[in-house]
């Protein structure tokens, strides 16, 4: 007697586990908004990633929230020090000078 095992589906990724994902394409030495990810997810919840970026679970060179920023080029938040994403992204090549991330248009990363 044989016995069939039946395959079942994965279950569909959370909104959270799809902002990861998508976040953990974008290459070090650039960065990308919060608006970008939303929008690249077909959503406008841009404070949605905003809060998904504050509670990641994984380590930060496999899911790199420090490389997510705001539209107009100002840091954003970050669950760390905002000094520690300073130096994330300097280390990575990312200059930020006054809050501001410096050469904007030429580090940002869209999808």
């Amino acid at each position: 007697m044989s016995t069939t095992t039946m395959k079942t589906a994965p279950a569909p990724l959370t909104f959270n586990e799809q902002c990861y994902k998508l976040l953990s394409t974008v290459p070090k030495g650039k960065i990308t908004t919060y608006k970008y990810l939303a929008e690249a997810l077909g959503t406008k919840a841009y404070r949605a990633v905003g809060n998904a970026m504050n509670k990641n679970p994984y380590p930060r060179d496999l899911v790199p929230c420090h490389r997510v920023v705001n539209s107009d080029g100002r840091l954003g938040g970050y669950a760390g020090k905002t000094s520690e994403k300073i130096a994330r992204l300097h280390d990575e090549g990312v200059e930020v000078f006054d809050g501001l991330i410096v050469d904007f248009k030429n580090k940002l990363h869209t999808f």
